[in-house]
C-alpha cells in the first residue's frame, strides 16, 4: 500500500547511479518529502528528474555552487547525507 504522497515513478527515480545518492535521496523522500512545502517537493522532483548525479553530488558536498532553484532542497538533503 502506498501513502498519499507515494509515487511509484518518483520512487524509481530515486535509484541513482551512485549508491551514496541513492541513500541520501531515499532518506529525504521517506523522512521528509510528504511534510515538505509544495515548492520544495516540486524542486526535489525537478532535481531527480533532470539533474545529473555528478552535479547533485558536487552540490551536496559543496564542491560547486548550488543553482538557486535547488538551494532549499539541497540544503535539506545535506541533513540526510
Amino acid at each position: 500500500m502506498t501513502t498519499p504522497t507515494e509515487n511509484p515513478r518518483l520512487r524509481w527515480l530515486l535509484r541513482r547511479g551512485m549508491k551514496e545518492l541513492d541513500v541520501v535521496v531515499t532518506r529525504y523522500y521517506e523522512r521528509h518529502f510528504s511534510s515538505a512545502a509544495e515548492a520544495e517537493r516540486a524542486a526535489f522532483v525537478r532535481l531527480v528528474e533532470t539533474a545529473e548525479d555528478p552535479d547533485i553530488w558536487a552540490w551536496l558536498m559543496d564542491y560547486q555552487p548550488v543553482p538557486a532553484e535547488y538551494a532549499d532542497v539541497i540544503k535539506r538533503l545535506r541533513v540526510y547525507a
